[in-house]
């Protein structure tokens, strides 16, 4: 006859890895840590947020032009790896100068005529905004912002450039977008 210390030390030995196999959660293997943090280059504007990987940017470039004798533009442009370009762009009115310095004032004075003529037809906001003639100068994938003076182009261009070269999380701050 076997003795009752050793059935209870052996039912115990059996019984409690069992319970204890038995017991435990079912806990999932642990997820590795993977920094997802992407550089972006992000730029706040009255008319929205522009952002992008830097990764992703393939080239910046900045140009000049003259559009129908009237009007300079200066453009930034950041193309991606994907299927958007961002265009940045500052519009002056191309304004006549006379070549001998008489009548210089009344040209001014026109032009400023016709700013102010503007802003009480309600045009002026046209005068700000990206304005598009479709289809001619609509362009598929091409995200565009207008940009109201040299100085903040030429911030945007430098900001852009710096984030590109160095591939460091970049915000360039032009207006506090509209809510």
């Amino acid at each position: 006859m076997s003795h009752p210390s050793f059935r209870s030390l052996a039912a115990a030995l059996f019984i409690l890895p069992a319970a204890a196999l038995f017991s435990q959660d079912a806990s999932p293997t642990p997820t590795p840590t993977i920094n997802s943090r992407v550089p972006l280059w992000t730029c706040k504007l009255s008319g929205g947020v522009y952002e992008v990987a830097l990764h992703s940017i393939i080239s910046i470039s900045s140009h000049q032009y003259i559009v129908d004798a009237a009007a300079r533009v200066t453009e930034v442009n950041i193309d991606t790896a994907g299927n958007s370009l961002v265009r940045f762009y500052y519009v002056e009115p191309l304004t006549p100068s006379s070549p001998v310095g008489f009548g210089q004032t009344a040209i001014n004075k026109l032009t400023d005529y016709a700013k102010n003529a503007a802003v009480r037809s309600g045009q002026q906001e046209t005068l700000q905004s990206v304005v598009k003639n479709y289809p001619a100068t609509t362009h598929a994938h091409t995200v565009e912002y207008r940009i109201d003076s040299q100085q903040d182009l030429d911030k945007i261009f430098r900001s852009a450039d710096t984030a590109f070269r160095t591939q460091t999380d970049t915000t360039c701050v032009i207006a506090t977008p509209q809510e």
